[in-house]
């Protein structure tokens, strides 16, 4: 019987081998501790968003779940993602990564709070799973995934600037009409 790749938590990830004769020992030292928290944050994040699988083949995890809880279950998912930001911090993953990564966070917790709506968003967005993909591009091509990565914080920040000065106009805008009004 064959099983998916979400069916049980990887147990390794795609990167270069500590054991490589190029590779001092501190380096090795390094290269192994980085292995070991990415197991650990991988099956964090298999188990706040794929553990649970349903009919059908779909598969959830104890975030969407944890998310159900009205009013403290979606700070309490983000503070559990959170840690695996944390840690690929002290992993060295750069601040546009790191950005991303928050991003997918806020992203997951603005919308959950949505009722209903940001329930199934929880159990659909997987931001913890983005997030460690996240990681593990960035270990295996840095150059181009923090060069990705700068773009799309870029983007976001502009589209936000955007929002924020469309909401300022039409505010601007319905201030000056009631102040006519007023006026007249």
């Amino acid at each position: 019987m064959r099983t998916s790749p979400a069916a049980s938590p990887p147990m390794n990830m795609p990167i270069s081998s500590p054991s490589s004769p190029q590779l001092t020992p501190a380096i090795s030292a390094e290269a192994r501790r980085a292995a070991d928290a990415s197991i650990r944050l991988r099956r964090l994040a298999w188990l706040l968003d794929n553990s649970i699988r349903l009919p059908g083949g779909f598969r959830i995890g104890l975030d969407g779940l944890i998310g159900l809880v009205p009013g403290v279950g979606d700070l309490l998912s983000a503070l559990l993602s959170s840690y695996i930001v944390i840690e690929a911090a002290r992993m060295k993953v750069p601040g546009s990564v790191l950005l991303r990564m928050v991003g997918n966070i806020a992203l997951e917790l603005g919308i959950g709070l949505v009722p209903l709506a940001g329930d199934l968003f929880d159990f659909v967005f997987k931001a913890n799973m983005r997030n460690m993909r996240l990681i593990e591009t960035y270990l295996d091509q840095p150059r181009a995934t923090r060069r990705r990565s700068r773009w799309q914080v870029a983007t976001a920040l502009l589209a936000l600037a955007v929002v924020v000065g469309v909401v300022l106009a039409l505010v601007c805008g319905l201030l000056w009409l009631a102040a006519s009004a007023l006026v007249a």
